[in-house]
């Protein structure tokens, strides 16, 4: 008979605790269990009866890995290309630039010999002048062919002579320059490190060969003369060169004719023609051809008819038709004032009138 609890005919095989148990020999420790490893195996290795019974973990790779050394690469070839740059990079940094020059200038009266010549046909006058020729306005301001230099491109040249040229027509041409007062139309034109000189000219004028504002600018005093004929002739050359591999240098040569005549006059009145030369010299770093801007380094000014003994410094007091020029020369120069120019005058040949 079974024991209490138990079937008649034993336990069924199979059960737990049934039959004879083969296993209850073996004892598992603690630390065997913590230290076995579970391996699910997959239903390939379930069907393979080779399949080994633990599968071995792929050995471990000594150093850097090679997505790490790729990045070591490429951020070290990154800071040598950001030092090269910084060393070989073709344009200074402002701190480097070169201060620009102050604008040295002469300006010369030109005195008739006789009595100015005038008409009230404006076209007469232009005819029968040297300026027949002439184109009208800025037309008369043309750009030469441009070349790239050794260290400067076609564009860098090409802009050189166009704010060279924006600058002239803005200095010269334009009617609110001429007899308005204005000037910023031609300052914003200039570096800013001259500002200060150009600032200091029309706030202080002085015939010191620096601070003369007919020097940066073509100013006729409105208090005596008016534009008879808007149409200002005009002629001359632009050319751009390297001086080194840092500057271009423009220099330009043009000759203005201005038809006036008296300020309030009638429209029957004469008028006549006033003649102004100008020779530039412009300078351009890199920096001001950034930003369409010039260095004006040099102005070379002769203007007539004037009369030798008014002063040119602020604006330019032309002499208008049937004209005589005032007795007396320049004034005078004192060679042992420093700091000071001196004071010129020329004459107007007769071939520089129209012939009325």
């Amino acid at each position: 008979m079974g024991g209490p609890g138990e079937p008649p005919e034993g336990t069924p095989e199979g059960v737990p605790g049934g039959g004879e148990d083969e296993y209850r020999s073996v004892v598992f420790d603690e630390s065997f269990v913590r230290a076995a490893r579970l391996q699910e195996y997959s239903a390939q290795e379930r069907i393979a009866d080779h399949a080994p019974a633990v599968r071995r973990r792929p050995p471990l790779r000594r150093g850097l890995s090679r997505q790490v050394l790729v990045l070591v690469v490429l951020i070290a070839l990154a800071f040598g290309t950001a030092i090269y740059m910084g060393v070989r990079h073709p344009y200074q940094s402002p701190s480097a630039q070169v201060p620009a020059e102050p604008l040295r200038m002469t300006v010369i009266p030109l005195a008739p010999e006789g009595r100015v010549p005038g008409t009230a046909d404006v076209e007469q006058l232009y005819e029968r002048s040297p300026a027949a020729q002439f184109r009208i306005g800025a037309e008369g301001i043309t750009l030469p062919a441009s070349r790239r230099t050794a260290h400067f491109s076609d564009s860098q040249v090409v802009t050189a002579l166009t704010t060279a040229k924006d600058y002239i027509v803005r200095s010269a041409l334009d009617p609110e320059v001429l007899l308005g007062g204005k000037v910023r139309p031609a300052r914003v034109l200039l570096d800013p490190d001259q500002l200060d000189q150009f600032d200091e000219s029309f706030a202080r004028p002085a015939a010191d060969g620096r601070h003369a504002p007919t020097g940066w600018l073509v100013r006729i005093d409105p208090s005596r003369a008016e534009l008879a004929d808007r149409k200002i002739r005009v002629q001359g050359t632009l050319q751009a060169a390297e001086s080194d591999a840092a500057t271009l240098e423009v220099t330009a040569d043009h000759t203005f004719v201005y038809a006036l005549r008296p300020v309030g006059a009638a429209a029957g009145a004469k008028a006549s023609l006033f003649t102004v030369r100008r020779e530039l010299q412009f300078r351009f770093d890199r920096d001001d051809l950034r930003v369409h801007q010039a260095q004006l380094v040099v102005s070379y000014v002769q203007a007539g008819p004037l009369s030798c003994a008014d002063d040119a410094t602020n604006h330019l007091r032309p002499l208008l038709a049937d004209q005589t020029a005032r007795a007396g020369g320049p004034a005078g120069t004192d060679p042992y004032a420093t700091g000071s120019a001196t004071a010129l005058c020329g004459s107007l040949a007769r071939s520089a009138q129209p012939k009325v």
